[in-house]
């Protein structure tokens, strides 16, 4: 996988999380900005899927195995556009908190992500 995709998707969720948590804060619902930022975070995640199907058919292989990587693979893609379709249902301050909650998941998945693969071996 590629490092800097990595970080930049946990740091983007992060920023998202923080963007939201500050909107929950102030007693606001998801609005069409936060949608868009929602949007940039998950086609990061989607490229990074591609990323490392393509890493995957090359015959490259995580540390701790496929079937793991995949699955957290998957949750990582899946995660904010989850969040954000929950949040549309719940149009006051949770439905922020909601996607607030999501990304900061999505950064921890980037980190178990980067340790699966084998990033964190010395």
């Amino acid at each position: 996988m590629i490092d800097a995709l990595t970080i930049a998707v946990a740091v983007t969720a992060l920023a998202l999380a923080a963007w939201c948590g500050f909107a929950t804060y102030r007693d606001e619902p998801t609005k069409d900005w936060h949608f868009i930022g929602m949007a940039v975070v998950s086609l990061l995640g989607v490229v990074q899927l591609i990323v490392a199907v393509v890493q995957l058919a090359r015959g490259r292989s995580p540390d701790q195995g496929t079937a793991i990587f995949v699955a957290y693979l998957i949750g990582a893609a899946a995660c904010i556009p989850a969040t954000g379709f929950m949040s549309l249902s719940e149009r006051t301050r949770w439905g922020s908190a909601t996607v607030t909650a999501g990304a900061v998941v999505l950064a921890v998945l980037e980190v178990r992500l980067f340790d699966i693969w084998g990033g964190g071996s010395a």
